[in-house]
C-alpha cells in the first residue's frame, strides 16, 4: 500500500480509537497502535487542525520525563438523532463522545405518515438550528427506524406500525433539512450503541435483543462488526419460530414476538400503557399469580429464542434491552436456569447474559453513530 494511503488510513485508526475508547495520551496511542511517536504527533496535529480532536495539557506526575499530552475527540462535534415512535417523534443532539446533550419529544395522536414525519423533523431541526450553528458543528442526521431499512441508502422498505412502505426517507429528510441523512433499523443501531458505549463495550462477539412496543429485534456483533446481511435486514429475531402453535397453547402464536410481548405483560397487569421503568415497578410490586404465570411463560419462550441464537452464534455476551431486560432482572435465576438446560454446555459456559446499559438514551446514541462512523471512515478524504 502506498505511504500516503497508509497515513490516510491511520487518521481513521486514531479517530476510531478515541471515539470508542475515550481520551488517551499520545504515548498510549503509540503503544496501542504500534505507530511511532512522530507519526502519532503528526496525525493528531492534522486532526486537531481540522477541529476533530483536541489536545489537553497532561496531568503532572512524579515520573521521570515530560508527560504526554492528552488527546480526545472534540465535544463540539455533534449529530442529530431521530427516533420515531408510534405516538411521538423524538429528536436528540448527541456528541461525538457518545453523550446525549439534548432531547425533544413531539407527541402525535397517531403514528405519523412518512410525509408528516419529515415535516415534523424539519421543524424540530430548524428549532435547533441556532445552537447547532453557534455552539456545535453538526455532521448530519441519523434516523433509528423501527422497521426494515436498506442499509445502502436509507430506503425504508416497511415499518409495520406506521404503515410506511417503500419510502426514500433518508433522501426526503436530506432535502428537507439540508443536512446529510443516514437511516438504519433501530434495533441494529441499539446493538451498535451497546457495543461501543454500553453493556457490550470491549466485547467482540455479542448478541443484542431488544423488546419494545413494536416487537423484538436486535443485532449481531461478530468480530467487532455489525452483521448487516445482504441488504441490511439482519436481526429480525422476533419473527423466529419458537415452537408449534399446539405446544405453545396460544392459538397460532408461533413467532417469538407474538408470545414474548409487552402488550401481554400490560394486559396481565390490567393497564394499557407504561414506560419501561413503570412496567418494571408494576411487575416488581404485583402479587397477582396470573402476572407471575405470564412472566414465567414469557421467560420460558424467550429462553428458546436466546438458546437458539447462542447455539448458532456462540457469542461471548447476550445483552437484553427494553422489556426483555426488565424480564431478565425480574427473574434472572429462573431464566438462566431454563436457558442452561437447553443450551449446548460448551456454548453456555462461554456466554454471559446481561441487561442493556444505556437505558432510554440507547437509540439516540445508536442513530447518531451512523454519522459518526461515516465521519471516521472519511477522515482521510480531506487530506
Amino acid at each position: 500500500m502506498p505511504t500516503d494511503r497508509v497515513a490516510s488510513s491511520n487518521l481513521s485508526l486514531i479517530l476510531e480509537r478515541l471515539h470508542r475508547g475515550g481520551q488517551a495520551s499520545r504515548a498510549e496511542l503509540t503503544r496501542e497502535t504500534g505507530l511511532n511517536r512522530s507519526t502519532i504527533a503528526a496525525l493528531v496535529a492534522e486532526l486537531a487542525d481540522r477541529r476533530i480532536v483536541e489536545e489537553q495539557e497532561p496531568v503532572a506526575t512524579n515520573l521521570v520525563g515530560r508527560p504526554s499530552p492528552i488527546v480526545n475527540v472534540c465535544d463540539k462535534i455533534v449529530a442529530v438523532a431521530v427516533v420515531p415512535e408510534v405516538d411521538a417523534l423524538n429528536v436528540g443532539v448527541v456528541s461525538f463522545r457518545g453523550e446525549l446533550l439534548k432531547r425533544i419529544r413531539f407527541e402525535t395522536e397517531k403514528p405519523p405518515t412518512a410525509k408528516e414525519a419529515v415535516a415534523i423533523v424539519k421543524a424540530l431541526v430548524e428549532g435547533l438550528s441556532e445552537s447547532l450553528d453557534t455552539l456545535y458543528e453538526c455532521v448530519g442526521i441519523g434516523v433509528a427506524v423501527p422497521g426494515l431499512v436498506r442499509a445502502s441508502d436509507g430506503f425504508v422498505r416497511w415499518v409495520p406500525h406506521f404503515e410506511w412502505r417503500d419510502v426514500p426517507l433518508a433522501e426526503q429528510l436530506q432535502q428537507a433539512t439540508g443536512l446529510p441523512v443516514l437511516a438504519a433499523n433501530d434495533a441494529n443501531l441499539g446493538a451498535v450503541a451497546e457495543h461501543i458505549f454500553g453493556a457490550g463495550r470491549g466485547i467482540s462477539n455479542m448478541l443484542y435483543m431488544n423488546g419494545g412496543a413494536s416487537g423484538i429485534g436486535g443485532g449481531i456483533i461478530a468480530d467487532d462488526r455489525l452483521l448487516h446481511g445482504v441488504a441490511g435486514y439482519a436481526g429480525e429475531f422476533g419473527h423466529n419460530l419458537v415452537a408449534t402453535p399446539a405446544a405453545l397453547g396460544t392459538s397460532g402464536d408461533d413467532e417469538l414476538e407474538r408470545v414474548v410481548s409487552r402488550r401481554r405483560l400490560l394486559a396481565a397487569l390490567g393497564t394499557k400503557s407504561a414506560s419501561d421503568d413503570e412496567l418494571e415497578r408494576m411487575l416488581q410490586q404485583s402479587i397477582d399469580p396470573a402476572v407471575k404465570l405470564e412472566t414465567h411463560r414469557q421467560l420460558g419462550v424467550l429462553s428458546v429464542g436466546v438458546r437458539n441464537m447462542i447455539n448458532i452464534l456462540n457469542p461471548e455476551r447476550v445483552v437484553l434491552g427494553g422489556f426483555l431486560g426488565v424480564l431478565l432482572d425480574l427473574e434472572r435465576d429462573y431464566f438462566l436456569e431454563i436457558l442452561a438446560e437447553h443450551t449446548l454446555a460448551p456454548n453456555y459456559g462461554e456466554v454471559e447474559v446481561v441487561r442493556a446499559g444505556l437505558g432510554s438514551d440507547l437509540l439516540f446514541i445508536g442513530a447518531a453513530e451512523l454519522q459518526f462512523q461515516a465521519l471516521i471512515e472519511r477522515a482521510h478524504l480531506h487530506r
